[in-house]
């Protein structure tokens, strides 16, 4: 029988390793757990189209690429001028049109190289204050969940706060039906290629007879490969979607410099994932270490209410989470996406997914593992010394 690659997990990076690997020819074999391919990539059904988490585009890496020049991101939605005005910055318990002056002063760096070795907090507060340290760093808990950004690495943070926060031309693309939108594409066109796909299927061991890509979350990883060490440091984060009766007060983007929380309407550039005359919000609010649940809900609340005034009132549609270790990797001071648990792990085994040995930050990190895993497990095929 020919030697076909197996991926276990049908997500983002399931999909992306399946795909690259049938591009070559090479037989795919894919099993998901659940009934439907996605994985944090799934979205509610409509007419109120929520996603899991965060689903925006940064269009200046090789994942953007590998999903552009195979059509994935195609019917990119825009916000109108008026709209994206709609931004704000929590300050000091005050909801400002701009960032504090000191904030300002610190973007126009792009140059800057910070250290590896330490906390952005200290290498920051040194180089400004440490009120600027931490309204920075808070800024981009954004992308971190994590309710103490600061203590991160200096060079992992400065790195995120540059791309979302630098002074180039912004990379941020929304795709119109959002994540749920590529995935479905993507499954598509692993059909296309012939992938066999077979959900409800959990895989409890190891295949023995070919390349075996694991496109898992890490916890299910260590539990399927029986290693311990696959661990890495992500966030935790409570998280609000609302769909609301639209008014003129309603803010569509907000930082929040006092506790890291953050505020996006994804009807302001996307007016197909939710009812005509409604808006639809994603709020999120780091949970500090030994927080309760239930408060890290509240004080998420408590933002709401000054971001969307009168939501309560409005609601069309509701929906709380909390998103615990599926948040992507963070790096603590001396590492680098280089020390996260490695792709190969011997004996034709890969791992793929937002918490391994590939550059970028959430879903980014899924497709180039992905991408790199699959380049090694097709190699693995069509090495001349069979498996």
């Amino acid at each position: 029988m020919k030697t076909h690659i197996t991926v276990i997990g049908g997500g983002l990076a399931g999909l992306t390793a399946a795909i690259a690997c049938a591009e070559t020819g090479v037989p795919v074999q894919l099993y998901e757990a659940h009934h439907t391919l996605g994985g944090r990539g799934r979205a509610k059904a409509a007419p109120c189209v929520a996603h899991g988490g965060g689903h925006v585009f940064y269009a200046d890496g090789p994942h953007y690429t590998w999903l552009k020049t195979r059509g994935f991101i195609d019917d990119l939605g825009w916000p109108s001028v008026a709209d994206a005005a709609r931004i704000g910055f929590r300050v000091d318990g005050r909801l400002l049109r701009l960032p504090p002056l000191a904030m300002l002063r610190a973007q126009p760096h792009p140059r800057l190289v910070a250290p590896v070795d330490r906390s952005f907090r200290d290498w920051a507060s040194e180089r400004w204050s440490a009120d600027t340290a931490d309204r920075v760093a808070n800024a981009i808990s954004a992308t971190t969940y994590d309710a103490d950004t600061g203590r991160l690495s200096a060079a992992f943070v400065w790195d995120l706060f540059q791309r979302v926060f630098g002074v180039r031309i912004p990379s941020i693309r929304w795709v119109r039906g959002g994540w749920q939108r590529v995935i479905d594409r993507m499954e598509t066109r692993a059909t296309e290629l012939g992938v066999g796909i077979e959900t409800g299927s959990r895989i409890d061991q190891l295949p023995t007879h070919g390349p075996v890509i694991v496109a898992t979350n890490l916890p299910a990883a260590r539990r399927l490969l029986g290693d311990d060490s696959l661990t890495w440091t992500s966030g935790h984060c409570a998280l609000l979607d609302i769909a609301v009766t639209t008014g003129k007060s309603d803010r569509n983007l907000v930082f929040d410099l006092d506790e890291g929380g953050f505020h996006e309407s994804y009807t302001m550039q996307d007016d197909t994932i939710a009812p005509p005359g409604e808006s639809l919000f994603q709020l999120q609010m780091p949970i500090r270490t030994g927080e309760a649940n239930a408060d890290a809900h509240t004080r998420l609340q408590d933002f709401a209410n000054l971001v969307v005034p009168g939501w309560r009132d409005r609601t069309k549609f509701t929906r709380t989470a909390t998103a615990n270790g599926r948040t992507g990797a963070v790096d603590l001071p001396g590492q680098t996406w280089r020390d996260r648990p490695a792709i190969a792990r011997g004996d034709n085994v890969y791992l793929a997914g937002d918490m391994v040995a590939a550059p970028g930050m959430r879903g980014e990190i899924s497709i180039n593992s992905a991408v790199h895993a699959a380049r090694e497990a097709v190699a693995a095929v069509q090495s001349p010394i069979r498996i």
